[in-house]
């Protein structure tokens, strides 16, 4: 059985680290009690071997094994580049 991982979509805001990029992934959710759609907003630190994603890409990033102390994710393409 072929295990799934998870796999999301964000802005990369920093790429000064080698190797590796941080991404921004926003989502709405809906507030319980005041029913008001609130956007919250989690980094994730992914793996960038080539240095293919630059600041300001929309990338997806898969889910791996822990590369290091903060390493989950690695980047899986490059949906959109950034305008330069």
């Amino acid at each position: 059985m072929r295990q799934q991982r998870k796999r999301l979509v964000g802005r990369v805001t920093s790429d000064k680290m080698q190797k590796t990029v941080v991404v921004t992934v926003a989502n709405l959710k809906r507030h319980p009690l005041y029913n008001k759609v609130v956007r919250r907003t989690e980094k994730y630190k992914a793996h960038n071997p080539n240095d293919v994603a630059k600041i300001g890409d929309l990338v997806q990033i898969v889910e791996s094994q822990p590369l290091s102390h903060e390493k989950r994710w690695a980047v899986e393409k490059v949906l959109e580049k950034a305008e330069a």
